[in-house]
C-alpha cells in the first residue's frame, strides 16, 4: 500500500501552545520552510479554525485573510488548507478562503453531531477543495457508529474521513477497530488519523494507522499542540524510516526547522498529570475551564472530576453535572488547597479550549 501524506499542522493546531499568536510572518516563513523539504498538506490559521475569533474563542494574532494571504503568497507547490467548525465558522468563511485559492479544508464535528456539516462540505466542495471529515472524540462513538457516520459524509462529498483521539487517550488497538468498521462498511472510504499524546502514545497510533492504509496522518513540528500536544512531526517521519517506509523527507532537515522555529516559542516542563489524566479519561481539554471552576469552588482533585464525569459523558461537560459531582467528591475529600495550587500550575488551560 502507498505510504500516507502527511499533513503538517503546526501553523494550526500549534498555535494553543501559544495562545494563537502566530503572525502572519510566522506562517509565511515556517510553511515555506515546510515547503521546501516537501511537505504537500500544511494547515494554518487560529487553532479553533475560521471564524473563531469573530466569535469570541479566543483572539488570533492575526485575522483568518492575513493567515490565507500569507499562506497564498508564500506558497507555490504545497497545498494549504484550514480547519473549519460548523456554528463557529460559516459558509461565508469558505467563499473568502476560496478568493484566496485555499485547496483544502477540514471541516470538524463531534462525532456525535456529523450531519451539521452537510452545508459547509457541499459549499467548499462547490470551491473545488479537498474536504476532510474530521470526527472530533471519536471514541464516543462505537466503530460501528463511526462508520454509519463515514458512510455519511461520503454522501455528503467529503474525500477523506478522520478517526480524531482529541484526548490523547486511544490504544492502537482501538484504531484498528474504527479502521476496520470503515473498510467493511464504507467502500473505497479514505482515512485519516489525527492524535495527541496525553498518554505518549500519538506515534504509535500514527504508526498503527499507517499500517492499516491511512492516507494521511497530521503532526506538527516538536509535537506542539492543544493539551499535552500532538504526533511529533519529528518522530513519525524517523520512526516509519526505522520501519522501511521512509516518507521523503529529509527528518534532519525537518529536525532543524523545528528547533530554529519553533522549539523557542514552545517550552514544555516535563508532564503534567492534568493531560494525562484526560488521555487515561479521554476528556476533551476544551472543558477545562469548567472542571477549573467547580474543582476550586468545592476544593476537589480536578484529576478525580475529570474521571467521574468522564464515567458519565465523553463527548460534553454540562455544568450542572459536573457541579453535582464536585460537590459529590466534596463531602470525600479534604484537599481544597492542593487541588487549587494543581489547577493554577497547569500549563495552558487558558490556551486550550478548542475542539480538535
Amino acid at each position: 500500500m502507498p505510504p500516507p501524506l502527511v499533513l503538517e499542522t503546526t501553523l494550526r493546531d500549534g498555535s494553543y501552545a501559544i495562545n494563537f499568536q502566530f503572525t502572519a510572518r510566522d506562517t509565511s516563513i515556517i510553511a515555506g520552510k515546510l515547503e521546501e523539504v516537501g511537505f504537500d498538506l500544511i494547515e494554518i490559521g487560529h487553532g479553533i479554525g475560521l471564524g473563531a475569533s469573530e466569535s469570541g474563542h479566543g483572539q488570533a494574532c492575526e485575522s483568518d485573510s492575513s493567515y490565507m494571504k500569507a499562506a497564498a503568497e508564500t506558497l507555490h507547490k504545497a497545498r494549504w488548507g484550514m480547519f473549519c467548525i460548523p456554528g463557529i465558522a460559516k459558509l461565508e468563511h469558505i467563499d473568502l478562503a476560496a478568493e484566496y485559492d485555499m485547496k483544502f479544508i477540514r471541516i470538524g464535528t463531534d462525532v456525535s453531531n456529523v450531519p451539521i456539516s452537510q452545508p459547509f462540505i457541499e459549499r467548499a466542495k462547490e470551491h473545488g477543495m479537498f474536504v476532510c471529515a474530521n470526527y472530533m472524540k471519536s471514541y464516543a462513538a462505537s466503530p460501528l457508529e463511526f462508520a454509519k457516520m463515514a458512510s455519511l459524509s461520503r454522501q455528503f462529498g467529503a474525500d477523506i474521513v478522520y478517526v480524531v483521539d482529541s484526548a490523547g487517550g486511544m490504544m492502537p488497538h482501538e484504531i484498528e477497530g474504527y479502521f476496520s468498521a470503515v473498510n467493511d462498511t464504507c467502500i473505497n472510504c479514505p482515512i485519516g488519523f489525527h492524535g495527541h499524546d496525553n498518554l505518549g502514545l500519538s506515534v504509535a497510533n500514527a504508526l498503527r494507522a499507517a499500517e492499516l492504509g491511512a492516507s494521511i496522518i497530521d503532526t506538527s513540528l516538536q509535537g506542539m499542540g492543544r493539551s499535552a500536544g500532538n504526533t511529533p512531526t519529528e518522530l513519525f517521519l524517523v520512526a516509519m524510516q526505522r520501519l522501511g517506509r521512509p516518507l521523503g523527507h529529509d527528518p534532519i532537515k525537518v529536525m532543524d526547522i523545528g528547533e530554529k522555529y519553533i522549539k523557542p516559542m514552545y517550552r514544555r516542563e516535563g508532564l503534567s498529570s492534568l493531560d494525562v489524566t484526560t488521555g487515561f479519561a479521554l476528556f476533551h481539554s476544551s472543558y477545562m475551564g469548567v472542571i477549573r471552576e467547580f474543582s476550586g469552588k468545592y476544593g476537589v482533585d480536578p484529576r478525580k472530576l475529570i474521571i467521574a464525569l468522564c464515567e458519565k459523558d465523553k463527548v460534553e461537560a454540562p455544568r450542572g453535572l459536573v457541579e453535582e459531582l464536585a460537590r459529590k467528591l466534596s463531602r470525600t475529600t479534604d484537599e481544597s488547597f492542593s487541588a487549587r495550587f494543581r489547577l493554577d500550575r497547569y500549563h495552558g488551560t487558558e490556551q486550550n479550549l478548542g475542539k480538535d
